[in-house]
Protein backbone atom coordinates (compact mmCIF):
# COMPACT_ATOMS: atom_id res chain seq x y z
CA UNK A 1 0.00 0.00 0.00
CA UNK A 2 2.60 2.24 -1.01
CA UNK A 3 1.55 5.85 -0.86
CA UNK A 4 -1.48 5.19 1.22
CA UNK A 5 -1.94 7.52 3.76
CA UNK A 6 -0.93 5.87 6.96
CA UNK A 7 -2.96 8.09 9.14
CA UNK A 8 -6.49 6.72 8.06
CA UNK A 9 -5.14 3.15 7.52
CA UNK A 10 -4.71 3.81 11.24
CA UNK A 11 -8.78 5.38 12.03
CA UNK A 12 -9.74 2.62 9.61
CA UNK A 13 -8.02 0.11 12.03
CA UNK A 14 -8.94 1.59 15.38
CA UNK A 15 -12.63 1.76 13.99
CA UNK A 16 -12.35 -1.73 12.64
CA UNK A 17 -10.81 -2.85 16.42
CA UNK A 18 -13.88 -1.19 17.77
CA UNK A 19 -16.19 -3.10 16.19
CA UNK A 20 -14.55 -6.77 17.45
CA UNK A 21 -14.11 -5.07 21.01
CA UNK A 22 -18.24 -4.77 20.94
CA UNK A 23 -18.54 -8.06 19.14
CA UNK A 24 -16.25 -9.75 21.74
CA UNK A 25 -17.95 -8.43 24.91
CA UNK A 26 -21.51 -9.55 23.74
CA UNK A 27 -20.13 -13.20 23.21
CA UNK A 28 -19.36 -13.12 19.17
CA UNK A 29 -16.27 -14.81 19.51
CA UNK A 30 -16.80 -15.64 15.33
CA UNK A 31 -17.27 -11.93 14.29
CA UNK A 32 -14.49 -10.84 16.93
CA UNK A 33 -11.79 -12.84 15.71
CA UNK A 34 -12.54 -11.68 12.08
CA UNK A 35 -12.98 -8.20 12.95
CA UNK A 36 -9.33 -8.71 15.18
CA UNK A 37 -8.07 -10.20 12.40
CA UNK A 38 -9.03 -7.00 9.88
CA UNK A 39 -7.71 -4.41 12.36
CA UNK A 40 -4.52 -6.47 12.49
CA UNK A 41 -3.95 -6.17 8.86
CA UNK A 42 -5.09 -2.88 8.84
CA UNK A 43 -2.48 -1.64 11.57
CA UNK A 44 -0.02 -3.28 9.72
CA UNK A 45 -0.76 -1.54 6.03
CA UNK A 46 -0.34 1.82 8.62
CA UNK A 47 3.15 0.85 9.93
CA UNK A 48 4.37 0.36 6.43
CA UNK A 49 3.25 3.40 5.38
CA UNK A 50 3.92 5.61 8.51
CA UNK A 51 7.18 7.29 9.09
CA UNK A 52 9.58 6.09 10.89
CA UNK A 53 9.32 4.13 15.15
CA UNK A 54 5.37 4.79 14.68
CA UNK A 55 5.72 1.15 17.20
CA UNK A 56 2.02 2.07 18.39
CA UNK A 57 1.11 0.90 15.57
CA UNK A 58 2.90 -2.69 16.09
CA UNK A 59 1.58 -2.75 19.11
CA UNK A 60 -1.79 -2.85 17.93
CA UNK A 61 -0.90 -4.81 14.96
CA UNK A 62 0.32 -7.85 17.93
CA UNK A 63 -2.82 -7.18 20.35
CA UNK A 64 -5.10 -7.88 17.60
CA UNK A 65 -3.53 -10.68 16.21
CA UNK A 66 -3.66 -11.86 20.37
CA UNK A 67 -7.31 -11.13 20.57
CA UNK A 68 -8.15 -12.52 17.33
CA UNK A 69 -6.83 -16.20 18.83
CA UNK A 70 -3.61 -16.57 17.50
CA UNK A 71 -1.21 -13.94 16.84
CA UNK A 72 2.01 -16.20 15.41
CA UNK A 73 1.62 -14.07 11.92
CA UNK A 74 2.09 -11.13 13.44
CA UNK A 75 4.51 -12.31 16.17
CA UNK A 76 6.67 -13.15 13.13
CA UNK A 77 6.24 -9.93 11.60
CA UNK A 78 7.11 -7.78 14.51
CA UNK A 79 10.30 -9.34 15.44
CA UNK A 80 11.27 -9.22 12.19
CA UNK A 81 11.00 -5.88 11.40
CA UNK A 82 12.46 -4.69 14.71
CA UNK A 83 14.94 -7.31 13.98
CA UNK A 84 14.17 -8.72 17.72
CA UNK A 85 15.75 -5.10 18.96
CA UNK A 86 13.58 -2.09 21.05
CA UNK A 87 14.89 1.28 21.74
CA UNK A 88 12.04 2.34 23.46
CA UNK A 89 8.65 1.51 25.45
CA UNK A 90 6.31 0.73 22.46
CA UNK A 91 8.97 -0.47 20.47
CA UNK A 92 9.84 -2.66 23.48
CA UNK A 93 5.85 -4.09 24.09
CA UNK A 94 5.31 -4.90 20.33
CA UNK A 95 8.69 -7.28 20.69
CA UNK A 96 7.79 -8.17 24.11
CA UNK A 97 3.49 -9.68 22.78
CA UNK A 98 5.58 -11.18 19.88
CA UNK A 99 8.17 -12.90 21.98
CA UNK A 100 5.01 -14.28 24.47
CA UNK A 101 3.12 -15.27 21.29
CA UNK A 102 6.13 -17.59 20.10
CA UNK A 103 7.24 -18.87 23.76
CA UNK A 104 10.42 -16.67 23.89
CA UNK A 105 10.40 -15.99 27.93
CA UNK A 106 13.60 -14.73 27.64
CA UNK A 107 13.30 -12.32 24.58
CA UNK A 108 9.95 -11.16 26.45
CA UNK A 109 11.19 -10.55 30.12
CA UNK A 110 14.42 -8.48 27.96
CA UNK A 111 11.68 -6.36 26.04
CA UNK A 112 9.43 -6.21 29.17
CA UNK A 113 12.80 -4.78 30.83
CA UNK A 114 13.31 -2.28 28.00
CA UNK A 115 9.40 -1.13 28.51
CA UNK A 116 9.66 0.38 31.84
CA UNK A 117 9.46 3.95 31.68
CA UNK A 118 7.80 6.64 34.02
CA UNK A 119 4.29 5.89 32.47
CA UNK A 120 2.38 3.88 35.29
CA UNK A 121 0.84 1.54 32.61
CA UNK A 122 3.76 0.65 30.64
CA UNK A 123 5.05 -0.29 33.80
CA UNK A 124 1.97 -2.53 35.16
CA UNK A 125 2.07 -4.37 31.58
CA UNK A 126 6.15 -4.58 31.77
CA UNK A 127 5.60 -6.24 35.24
CA UNK A 128 2.59 -8.37 33.71
CA UNK A 129 4.84 -9.94 30.84
CA UNK A 130 7.37 -10.11 32.81
CA UNK A 131 5.94 -12.22 35.83
CA UNK A 132 4.24 -14.29 32.53
CA UNK A 133 7.34 -15.16 31.10
CA UNK A 134 8.90 -16.52 34.37
CA UNK A 135 5.60 -18.02 35.01
CA UNK A 136 4.88 -16.21 38.34
CA UNK A 137 1.00 -16.57 38.42
CA UNK A 138 0.37 -14.34 41.73
CA UNK A 139 2.79 -11.86 39.89
CA UNK A 140 0.97 -11.61 37.25
CA UNK A 141 -2.64 -12.03 38.78
CA UNK A 142 -1.62 -8.80 41.00
CA UNK A 143 -0.38 -6.90 37.50
CA UNK A 144 -2.96 -7.65 35.62
CA UNK A 145 -5.25 -6.23 38.64
CA UNK A 146 -3.55 -3.56 38.18
CA UNK A 147 -3.94 -2.87 34.29
CA UNK A 148 -7.85 -3.72 34.94
CA UNK A 149 -8.09 -1.10 37.45
CA UNK A 150 -6.19 1.23 35.15
CA UNK A 151 -8.92 0.81 32.17
CA UNK A 152 -12.01 0.95 34.76
CA UNK A 153 -10.51 4.05 35.44
CA UNK A 154 -10.56 5.73 32.38
CA UNK A 155 -12.77 8.47 30.83
CA UNK A 156 -11.99 7.61 27.28
CA UNK A 157 -10.43 4.72 25.50
CA UNK A 158 -8.63 4.47 22.52
CA UNK A 159 -11.31 2.70 20.26
CA UNK A 160 -14.54 4.62 21.89
CA UNK A 161 -15.25 1.10 23.58
CA UNK A 162 -14.50 0.59 27.28
CA UNK A 163 -12.42 -2.73 26.86
CA UNK A 164 -9.39 -3.64 28.83
CA UNK A 165 -7.65 -4.80 25.46
CA UNK A 166 -4.50 -5.15 27.25
CA UNK A 167 -5.70 -7.19 29.82
CA UNK A 168 -8.09 -9.60 27.59
CA UNK A 169 -4.60 -10.01 25.40
CA UNK A 170 -2.34 -10.65 28.56
CA UNK A 171 -5.07 -13.49 29.03
CA UNK A 172 -5.11 -15.08 26.11
CA UNK A 173 -1.42 -15.44 26.26
CA UNK A 174 -1.66 -16.10 30.05
CA UNK A 175 -4.23 -19.39 29.16
CA UNK A 176 -2.21 -21.65 27.60
CA UNK A 177 0.65 -21.08 30.54
CA UNK A 178 -2.09 -22.34 33.24
CA UNK A 179 -1.69 -18.32 34.25
CA UNK A 180 -5.10 -16.82 33.60
CA UNK A 181 -6.37 -14.82 36.40
CA UNK A 182 -9.92 -14.35 35.46
CA UNK A 183 -10.29 -10.90 36.77
CA UNK A 184 -14.35 -9.99 37.19
CA UNK A 185 -14.54 -6.79 35.11
CA UNK A 186 -17.82 -5.67 32.58
CA UNK A 187 -14.32 -4.46 30.29
CA UNK A 188 -13.37 -8.35 29.97
CA UNK A 189 -15.72 -10.67 28.20
CA UNK A 190 -15.57 -13.81 29.59
CA UNK A 191 -12.94 -15.98 27.61
CA UNK A 192 -13.94 -19.73 26.90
Amino acid sequence: MAGSDHRALLQEAIRIEAGAQQALLRGDAAVACDGFRAAADRYRASWEAAPPRSYGRLVGMAKAGVLAGHGGEEAAYVRRVLDDACDSAPGCYALAIAALVQGDDEAARAAAAGMRSEDPAFMRTSTAIDALARGDGDGYAAALGGIVADFEERPAHLTGVPFADTAVMLERLARPRGLAARPASKLMPVLG
